[in-house]
Parts: C-alpha cells; structure tokens; sequence
C-alpha cells in the first residue's frame, strides 16, 4: 500500500489526482436530481470512472474517485455519511489495480487494457468485487450511523456501481489507454518498483479479497433480511431498520480482510513487466 503515499512525490501522479477528481465530480453532479435514495444516492454513470482511472492511473485513481465523490457531495448529499462514502470509492478506485496483478503470471503481459478475452474476463470480475467492496463501506458506514438500511443502500450501490463499469468501462479503456500511454501517464510509467509494494502471497491476497468483498455483502444482505420482521420483499429497505448493531459488529471482520488483501495485493510487479516492455522495446 505504499505507493498510496509515495505517489505524492510524482508532480505527474499528483495531476492525475485532480484530474481523475475533477471529470468525476463534473459527471456525477449532473445527475443529483435522478435519485435513488434520497439524501444518499442517486443514477451514477459517472461511476465508471474509479475503474478506469484505477486502472490507468493507480492510486492517483484511487484518491481522485474519493476526493471527486466527495465533491460531489457538496451538491446535495454532504453529511457525515460522506466519510464513508469517502472510503468506499477509494477503495472503488484502488481495488482494480491492485487485483489487476493477481490475475496474471510474472512475465505475462499485464496493460491495463480489455484487447484480450481474458482481460475483459478480468475486468468485469474486478469491477464485480470492487463495486461490492465499495458499496459494502458505504451502506454498513451508514447503517451503523443509522441512516439507511443496510441492504437498501448496499443492493443499490452494488447495481449502480457494477453496471456502469461493466457496460461503460471496456469501452472507455479502449479508446483511452492507447493515448494515456502515449502521453506516458500511466501510473506503471510514472513510478518506480521501489515505491509502489510487492505482492505477497499474491494468490491469498486475491482469494481474501473476494471473501471479504462479496462474503460481507452477502453476509450483510442475509442478516438485513432476516433480522428485521418485515416480509421478505420488504426486509431492511424500510425505515428504522438501520442502526443494526449485528451489522455493524458482524461486518467488522469482512471489512478487515478487505484491508488485510489490500496490503498483500502489490502493484510492484506491474511496475516491473511495465519496465521490462519498455526495455524490450529500446
């Protein structure tokens, strides 16, 4: 998780973060008025842009998806829930890169491209988990502030999230990443092995994040509809079922091994096949 804080050094990286903020929050506040839950969500197309800019842009992609949620709030949802919101999009951005690497052997070409059957297999995978992740931080950060249900605002994110990436992403990257490398803005481009953290046991890394990620959702969904007596259609989307000290305790352990993953799932291998492309082309 290094290169989290490392990248700061890079003016470049830097750029990338406003930027990667700026067109996220110019695209999700035009569509403050088509909301889903009132004071928390609404429509998000703009939501494709944490996958990929994580994907191009690295951790500046993950800071911007966050700091550009943020500022999105300030157009209608700011409040306390918003930290979470905070934390849910940066992991939005973060969770794609860094499951990126796990996904193929050292010496396989791994451009954060979808020019390949398996990397579109890769992609929508990750946007899958990353969409969960994220939706899990915000919906249990505002269930424990006893905003929102749970399972209302978890489902919601889930979808908003993943079908945007899913239908918007490959399109996005196909025309973007053969430019972004051009222009040598690629995160993989910019910084060096040394700052950015080396997978370990990249194989674990991988399967915890998945059970953390789609695990605490389903786990979270499950206790939201069986620990409020409302019927089946109804359970946890109806007001006062937030507050739920199940949730907030029982999801806890998930979210750990989200952060847990996150630490073990390096880039620095990626850096490193960037590097050897790029010494294979001199």
């Amino acid at each position: 998780m290094k290169e989290v804080f490392t990248m700061w050094r890079h003016t470049q990286m830097v750029v990338l973060v406003a930027l990667s903020a700026a067109i996220y929050a110019a695209v999700l506040i035009p569509f403050k008025g088509f909301v889903l839950v009132p004071g928390f969500t609404e429509l998000r197309p703009a939501n494709v842009f944490p996958f990929v800019f994580g994907l191009l842009f690295g951790p500046a992609g993950a800071w911007g998806a966050a700091i550009g949620n943020l500022i999105g709030d300030f157009f209608g949802t700011l409040g306390i829930g918003s930290i979470a919101g905070f934390i849910g999009n940066f992991f939005l951005g973060l969770l794609p890169y860094k499951l990126w690497g796990a996904f193929f052997r050292r010496g396989e070409n791994m451009e954060q491209n979808v020019n390949s059957g398996k990397k579109l297999a890769v992609y929508i995978a990750v946007s899958v988990l990353a969409s969960a992740v994220c939706a899990m931080w915000i919906a249990w950060g505002n269930d424990v502030l006893g905003f929102v249900p749970f399972a209302a605002l978890a489902s919601i994110i889930t979808v908003n999230n993943a079908i945007a990436g899913i239908v918007l992403g490959p399109i996005l990257l196909l025309l973007l990443y053969p430019r972004v490398k051009r222009w040598g803005l690629l995160w993989t481009d910019i910084m060096r092995p040394e700052e950015v953290s080396a997978p370990r046991f990249k194989a674990v890394g991988n399967a915890l994040a998945w059970i953390g990620g789609l695990g605490g959702l389903i786990f979270g969904l499950a206790l939201g509809l069986g620990l409020y007596s409302q019927g089946f259609a109804a359970a946890g989307f109806a007001s006062g079922g937030a507050g739920s000290l199940g949730i907030g305790l029982g999801l806890i352990p998930f979210l750990l091994l989200v952060i847990i993953a996150s630490f073990m799932l390096g880039g620095r291998d990626q850096v490193e096949a960037a590097e050897a492309e790029e010494d294979r082309v001199v």
